[in-house]
């Protein structure tokens, strides 16, 4: 049943460009399905190891900033009189790197931080999140800082003896970002059905427990923490090719900050839960433009927020697979039993 839904689902989004004609919209569309690859990557440390990171823009931007360097190329210097020289390389390359050197910063962050976890973790991915914004903002011979990397090439593959395929249109995009978060949610949703995920739900659950059958937590969170963050790198990629600049404004908290509403709205735990929720307040803004002052548009967006987590506190998805039983037969069975414990 939910493989079903799943196949209806991807192919109603595929069959929007068919009748949507607006370009605006499009766009929309689009930026918000990049971050909502980046939702479902921070709902996989959020939602099922319970691992809160405030800095997880931060794994997105390096993959921005990686892939826009290593098709751009670049020529810095080094002390002692040495440079480094690195002509362009294909965009396909550059989004291999991103997921490469995002996943290994999440490597590096979840290994520093998850032995002491907590509050902790928080701490050092919002600090990671800064660091990495200033290095941005300040090395200008590699960033441009401030000016901005411009001219970033659109995405491409190739074939041998097919030729490349470029990516230039918002419509070649649009079901580039479709199945790039199709890829992704199989990817995760293959993860947390695993032994692996199954730890992770352990974990978050009651680690006492989990620790005194024998798993390793330090190890388990970390590699959660290394695969999120790849996502994510992978996400910054895909923005940074489209949008074809970037500059440090993209380490911004509000980007951060939009990702947990779309993961807490949607309901963190459930695989569809960052996509319902980035699907509202991605396209919410667009929604409310033409009827609202800027000022209302806030106002309007906080309350529409608060009302669906008074309304609805575990998320969208979870109160619906509540009224649904059948399309998820363990969903309700699992939140009455999180409710039940968090009553006692």
């Amino acid at each position: 049943m939910k493989l079903a839904v799943s196949i209806a689902a991807v192919a109603a989004l595929a069959s929007v460009p068919l009748w949507l004609r607006d370009p605006y919209l499009l766009n929309a569309l689009i930026t918000t399905g990049i971050f909502v690859v980046g939702a479902m990557s921070l709902n996989l440390l959020l939602g099922f190891t319970g691992q809160l990171s405030l800095g997880h823009i931060a794994f997105f931007g390096i993959g921005a900033y990686v892939s826009a360097l290593t098709s751009l190329g670049f020529d810095i210097g080094l002390p002692g009189g040495f440079r480094i020289v690195h002509e362009p390389w294909p965009p396909l390359a550059g989004f291999a790197l991103a997921v490469l050197a995002a996943a290994l910063c999440g490597y590096l962050v979840g290994r520093l931080s998850f032995r002491v976890r907590g509050a902790y973790f928080v701490i050092v991915t919002i600090s990671f999140a800064e660091v990495v914004r200033l290095v941005a903002l300040n090395w200008v011979e590699l960033t441009q800082g401030p000016l901005a990397l411009t001219s970033i090439p659109p995405m491409q593959v190739g074939w041998p003896g097919l030729g490349e395929f470029v990516f230039r249109t918002k419509l070649h995009n649009y079901y580039l970002v479709l199945g790039t978060a199709a890829l992704c949610y199989l990817l995760i949703a293959r993860l947390v059905d695993s032994q692996f995920g199954r730890a992770m739900r352990a974990l978050m659950e009651n680690e006492t427990l989990a620790v005194s059958i024998g798993i390793d937590v330090t190890r388990t969170l970390t590699i959660a923490a290394m695969v999120s963050a790849g996502i994510a790198g992978a996400a910054g990629s895909l923005y940074a090719h489209y949008m074809k600049i970037i500059d440090p404004e993209v380490f911004a908290f509000i980007n951060t900050v939009t990702m947990v509403i779309m993961v807490i709205t949607g309901g963190k735990g459930s695989l569809a839960g960052p996509v319902v929720g980035g699907l509202i307040f991605g396209l919410m803004p667009v929604a409310l433009r033409p009827v609202m002052a800027p000022e209302a548009q806030w106002i309007a967006y906080g309350g529409i927020l608060i009302a669906i987590l008074f309304v609805m506190p575990r998320g969208i998805v979870p109160a619906l697979a509540r009224h649904f039983p059948r399309s998820n037969p363990a969903a309700p069975e699992a939140f009455a039993n999180r409710d039940a414990k968090e009553s006692a």
